[in-house]
């Protein structure tokens, strides 16, 4: 009778560790798929850092899925324009007061143009106009090898 009771106890015991590493598990997973290196794209101050390559401007870049989202904000947290970025594709983001300002042409810099944000693949520049607006470009600086698909041959 004591052996009955002191393996039902043992059995409990065991049980009541399992659930205990299952369910630290599954938190675990739970935060890593939650915890988002960055966030709050369209937002005035995002949880991102500062990349901007200008100290007037502040560029938050967010990835998700493969794509690359460029954002750009004033020194005053307003958000001016957005883009997103695949491979040598680029798309204007309906985000920011001057999102109808923003082209993705090649190359389209003046000589009062200023480099806001660059990388490997992608340019972002703004222009003042004399009308008090700012157009921005996102130029796509991608190749074959730089945005993949080469083989080096």
């Amino acid at each position: 009778m004591l052996r009955g009771y002191l393996m039902q106890r043992l059995l409990g015991v065991r049980k009541a560790l399992l659930a205990g590493v299952v369910a630290i598990g599954l938190t675990s997973t739970a935060f890593a798929q939650t915890a988002a290196p960055a966030s709050g794209l369209g937002q005035s101050w995002p949880n991102a850092a500062d990349v901007s390559a200008n100290p007037n401007w502040h560029v938050y870049v967010f990835v998700l899925n493969g794509v690359k989202y460029i954002q750009v904000n004033d020194l005053n947290g307003t958000v001016h324009a957005a883009v997103g970025t695949a491979g040598s594709t680029t798309i204007v983001l309906p985000v920011g007061v001057d999102s109808q300002n923003v082209s993705t042409a090649t190359t389209s810099t003046t000589s009062n143009s200023v480099t806001v944000y660059s990388d490997s693949t992608t340019t972002v520049t703004a222009t003042p106009q004399s009308n008090g607006v700012t157009t921005f470009n996102a130029a796509s600086t991608c190749n074959t090898y730089n945005c993949g698909g080469g083989r080096g041959n």
